[in-house]
């Protein structure tokens, strides 16, 4: 366990020089850069869920768990498609290299272009209540926000100190503190941690966000990734990328069309899906595809209409221009038709 401790904090500090000198994407969609993949790497491990205390605060990080993993209760309130946090957030939003919430956390506040201004956590986390999950964004200080900051603090906290070796439960914070996010210099740390790691050090913790592969060699195409969703992905997702239902509970989630994320979400990008399917797809059998293969089905998935971009005021160019540069299909025809002038509602009712 010590020497992992020591591997893993060493390592955030070799890779915050990385990761500060990734190059943003061109438009206002750019994400936060992910933290380069080590195959040796030692990653954060947040405390088991057994670990979550009792209590007041517990019980918010108990709800935002569940909210998490069960953001359907949210439907109609503030989510209006048919995915939860942990689809795109694996494990619970526990598992490195998967976009982690334990990752997210400690990385902001941070400047987004998206917003064009610094999003705390509680921000961040609102974004995706309206683009992923094509819904209407909790208020701030809302119990859901808090809950799933909470969450989010939980899982982070209980990692690195378990990491440095640090017994006792997570301290507690207010509900205004946890709503912030951890990248500041006046965030309460327990003293053995705060001397041993930066801020910086903190927010690129390794295993944070989609890792990034290479560009493929061939231009990606959504022909060519069509096959490779025949082949890899439609015996979860449906020929028609619409996901499997039970009596209306999706246990795999829609791609495209209007039950899945709308023209806003950063999955919606060929780019950042293509991270994700690679590394995370399919699904309890990652790593299966070429890098060529993950960029072509992100691709053919995301040549598909769906749910409109909330930022659109009426002109699909307009948008495009704005925020769509680089990497997607907003605004370009495809079989005759130009995505975006057909979209689905933001925010439709299921009831």
């Amino acid at each position: 366990m010590k020497s992992s401790a020591i591997l893993l904090l060493a390592a955030m500090g070799v890779l915050t020089a990385q990761v500060q000198a990734v190059n943003e994407l061109p438009d206002k969609q750019a994400p936060l850069p992910s933290v380069p993949k080590n195959p040796d790497q030692s990653y954060l491990t947040p405390r088991p869920l057994s670990a979550i205390p009792e209590g007041a605060f517990g019980d918010k990080v108990r709800l935002g768990y569940q909210l998490f993993v069960n953001t359907q209760q949210l439907r109609d309130k503030y989510v209006g498609n048919e995915l939860n946090c942990a689809n795109c957030h694996m494990d619970a939003g526990r598992k490195a290299n998967a976009s982690p919430l334990w990752g997210a956390y400690f990385a902001y506040p941070a400047y987004r272009k998206k917003d064009d201004k610094v999003n705390t956590f509680e921000e961040r986390v609102q974004g995706c209540f309206n683009y992923s999950m094509n819904g209407k964004a909790p208020a701030a200080g809302s119990p859901e926000l808090i809950a799933l900051s909470a969450y989010a603090y939980w899982l982070g906290m209980s990692g690195l100190m378990d990491a440095a070796n640090l017994d006792g439960p997570v301290p507690e914070l207010s509900d205004a503190e946890l709503v912030k996010g951890a990248k500041r210099e006046d965030f309460p740390l327990p003293d053995t941690l705060a001397k041993a790691t930066t801020v910086d050090q903190r927010a690129n913790l390794p295993g944070r966000g989609y890792p990034e592969i290479p560009k493929p060699e061939l231009a990606f195409s959504p022909e060519r990734g069509k096959a490779v969703y025949t082949a890899h992905c439609q015996a979860c997702h449906g020929a028609d990328g619409q996901g499997q239902a039970i009596a209306g509970v999706y246990s795999l989630p829609p791609l495209w069309g209007p039950k899945s994320y709308n023209w806003g979400a950063g999955m919606h990008r060929v780019n950042t899906a293509a991270f994700f399917i690679y590394e995370n797809m399919p699904f309890a059998k990652s790593i299966q595809l070429t890098n060529q293969q993950a960029w072509d089905v992100a691709a053919y998935i995301n040549s598909h209409e769906r749910p409109q971009d909330p930022r659109n005021k009426g002109d699909v160019k307009q948008a495009q221009e704005k925020y769509h540069n680089d990497n997607d299909y907003y605004g370009v025809e495809v079989d005759g038709k130009v995505l975006g002038t057909a979209s689905y509602p933001v925010f439709p009712k299921k009831s």
